[in-house]
């Protein structure tokens, strides 16, 4: 029989080491009670042995069930009974358990038929839940059922039943919870004897008052309890939810051994200091050069900025640890060091927690499957999609990876933060090895709309390991809405709290716009807080490295190259998502329109190749090269360039020697998370006390943030190629309010008050 195993956390009880079937109501009794006996009892039932089966007894749909399989804290179940009884499958593949399930839908009259036979009694609110050869509905607990309403049933050849004083089911006759429980163990020819069955309101009778041991958990529905008081073979327990669970198996000899718990080891730094922070990144604050069998460190070549924030967290010696892949030979090689300082110097109490990776994994889990799989859905592009299960199978693994190295270095209690959609199973694998931990995520990239998002076959699990964070970041409420909208389309999640998001962003003035946002959501049982936080950039670096002599002599060779023309300024990486075709069209049509600006205009276009390995991006290489010969070739004159392309990453240096310079900023992505290139762009012309203008697509989360910003449609070229002319023929007065107005923003919201709200909220201050 397959069963999916997850890693257990580590406990020292056992389930008696016998044939053993648990089956239980979900609500109120498995997922019931306090956070420590659920994770307790999970523990157990994860680790439980081939012979010992759980099955799920609940009164909810199976489409209701799905979150609780795809959560993964929650043990699989080898088998399931839904709709009180009226639906049975397995838990691996959710496949029907026949002849059981035909015979309950041959007995079902049909719903349209019970509906009719019921429509009579206006008394009878119809529950709008998922349900399948069943009806269900609301009564007011003040209201005795209708003789007549019980006569019109058992003529359907129907059963009623009665629950929590307000709830009724008409069934299948002689379909319940406890008849389809019967009827799956003659199925699978087990004795009744190695049954315990645990419960919690009226429904559950069936099944808690048969011949097999049961538990009726602390804070039952009263008539429940008073039904099976004194029934022998029942144990009515104290504690509510999954602790009445575990005192019951206690009670009756289930667990072999009782021992009280002790603290998950760790290798964390001393939790008298505070709680330690964690950072989860898929890459170390240094680059790391192999030259033959000596490593040596580097500073990253990469200007990305959130890396020195995030390390910013550790200086003044706060102790920490920063989980990251590290290439190797192989996953266990000789000699290898797990942990290793950061810098004794600025961090002295960081140490890098090395997850040692191949080159192979490294290409198939980030720079491949992520790539292929992900990328497309996050940007909206699934016709560009390609998944490989078996390369699921290996994210999977990756991911478990790091979490492991984070439980294994996180202090008790500790702040864990995971970045990015390629770390997206690492909480729940962190949750189900560490419940202590306040878990919280940032995502970098966009979030699709549900309709996207859930064409992932993984969708659930992906979404099951997420809402196991206390909290998680994204860039614009219009991402934080598009994740509860997936969270809703999983399963029932309930909304706790909500903001306006006016006048932090734009509402009604772009694509990406949304006038409120939800701020918490609680899903099975668990309070998930979400916000947005746009990243923003480190303005006080880009002044020092624009107020040096060399910047400033390297502006000056620039503008003398110009000879008095208007640049226009684009900086992308070579990627699709960014429409750099699109680009090149508008740019085109642009000359073509207007010959006025034919040696009066130079598009300066800054492409960063994509890493070696990711051939996904080759096709798109080839067209730009393309394009930009062709407009070169038509309108290029001996002494004018119209495109002058540079197709490799520039230090960020020159780049900002060309921010400076540049009279337009022509960010126009199809797609993007948020883009910071327009950022660094104002923040360099206000630094400068210069003035330019920023075209920026609709499309960029950065649009919602950066008032001020001509916000254009990358997918229109006509547009354009108008607010393309727009800018470069704009007011010095315009262009001088607009940029002030931008580098108020990206000036007060900077990468370091992004880090510390984010990381408050995540603290739960």
């Amino acid at each position: 029989m397959e069963r999916r195993r997850m890693k257990a956390v580590r406990s020292d009880e056992k389930l008696a080491v016998t044939p053993f079937v648990l089956a239980t109501d979900l609500d109120g009794t498995l997922l019931g009670g306090r956070e420590d006996d659920r994770s307790r009892l999970f523990s157990l039932l994860r680790a439980r042995s081939p012979e010992q089966l759980l099955i799920f007894v609940s009164g909810r749909g199976l489409e209701t069930v799905l979150p609780v399989l795809n959560d993964p804290l929650v043990p699989r179940p080898d088998y399931v009974i839904a709709d009180v009884g009226a639906t049975v499958v397995h838990g691996t593949d959710l496949a029907p358990v026949d002849p059981i399930l035909s015979g309950i839908a041959g007995a079902w009259p049909g719903t349209h038929q019970v509906l009719t036979a019921l429509a009579r009694f206006p008394e009878l609110q119809r529950q709008t839940v998922p349900q399948e050869r069943r009806c269900s509905f609301f009564l007011d607990p003040a209201l005795r059922l209708d003789p007549d309403l019980l006569r019109t049933v058992k003529a359907l050849d129907c059963d009623l039943v009665r629950s929590a004083g307000r709830y009724l089911d008409v069934l299948p006759h002689g379909v319940s919870k406890g008849s389809t429980l019967r009827a799956l163990l003659r199925h699978l020819a087990l004795d009744a004897a190695c049954v315990v069955t645990a419960g919690d309101t009226l429904n559950d009778l069936s099944m808690l008052e048969a011949e097999w041991r049961s538990v009726v958990v602390g804070g039952a529905e009263e008539a429940l309890t008073e039904r099976l008081r004194d029934r022998e073979g029942v144990y009515h327990a104290r504690a509510p939810g999954a602790g009445g669970i575990l005192e019951g198996l206690e009670r009756l000899g289930v667990l072999a051994s009782r021992q009280p718990d002790r603290p998950v080891e760790h290798s964390g730094a001393d939790p008298d200091v505070g709680s330690q922070l964690v950072m989860v990144y898929h890459r170390l604050p240094y680059d790391e050069v192999r030259d033959g069998a000596r490593t040596t460190r580097r500073r990253p070549r990469s200007p990305n900025g959130i890396l020195p924030t995030l390390l910013g967290f550790f200086a003044g010696g706060r102790p920490g640890h920063w989980v990251a892949w590290s290439h190797q030979e192989s996953r266990a090689p000789e000699g290898f060091e797990s942990e290793v300082p950061v810098d004794r110097e600025h961090y002295p109490r960081l140490t890098a927690a090395r997850v040692a990776l191949t080159r192979q994994d490294v290409d198939l889990f980030y720079k491949r499957f992520s790539k292929e799989a992900f990328w497309p859905i996050i940007f909206s592009f699934p016709g560009r999609v390609v998944f490989h299960h078996d390369h699921w199978a290996h994210f999977v693994e990756v991911n478990r990876l790091f979490a492991e190295r984070a439980a294994a270095v996180a202090g008790p209690g500790a702040i864990v933060w995971v970045h990015d959609y390629n770390l997206w199973l690492v909480p729940g694998h962190l949750r189900q090895l560490r419940p202590d931990l306040r878990i919280g995520f940032f995502h970098h990239t966009a979030f699709p709309p549900s309709d996207v998002f859930n064409i992932i076959p993984w969708y659930r699990e992906i979404v099951g390991s997420l809402v196991q964070c206390d909290y998680i970041g994204f860039h614009i409420p219009r991402y934080v809405e598009n994740f509860a909208d997936v969270v809703r389309s999983r399963g029932p999640a309930r909304t706790l709290a909500r903001e306006s998001c006016a006048p932090r962003f734009v509402t009604y003035g772009c694509a990406l716009g949304v006038d409120v946002m939800t701020t918490a959501l609680e899903v099975n049982g668990r309070r998930v807080g979400l916000g947005a936080h746009p990243v923003g950039i480190d303005v006080r670096r880009i002044r020092e490295l624009l107020e040096r002599p060399e910047a400033r002599e390297r502006m000056r060779e620039i503008r003398t190259g110009l000879r008095g023309r208007r640049c226009v300024l684009s900086i992308a990486r070579l990627d699709y998502v960014k429409g750099p075709l699109e680009k090149l069209a508008a740019f085109e049509r642009l000359l073509e329109r207007h010959p006025e600006l034919h040696g009066e205009v130079e598009l300066v276009k800054v492409v960063t190749p994509a890493a070696p390995g990711m051939e996904t991006y080759r096709a798109t290489s080839e067209k730009v090269d393309q394009a930009v010969g062709r407009i070169n070739g038509r309108f290029g004159r001996i002494d004018w360039t119209p495109v002058r392309y540079f197709k490799r990453a520039l230090p960020f240096d020159e780049v900002l020697a060309y921010y400076a310079v540049a009279d337009v900023a022509w960010i126009t992505p199809l797609r993007d998370g948020l883009n910071l290139v327009a950022k660094e762009y104002v923040a360099a012309k206000g630094v400068t006390d210069d003035h330019g203008v920023l075209v920026l697509s609709e499309f960029a989360g950065a649009a919602v943030e950066l008032f001020g910003a001509l916000l254009t449609n990358p997918y229109d070229t006509e547009r354009m190629e108008e607010d393309l002319l727009r800018a470069l023929t704009m007011s010095s007065e315009e262009r001088r309010e607009r940029t002030r107005r931008l580098f108020d923003i990206v000036r007060v919201h900077d990468i370091h008050r992004w880090g510390r709200e984010f990381l408050r909220a995540v603290a739960g201050d």
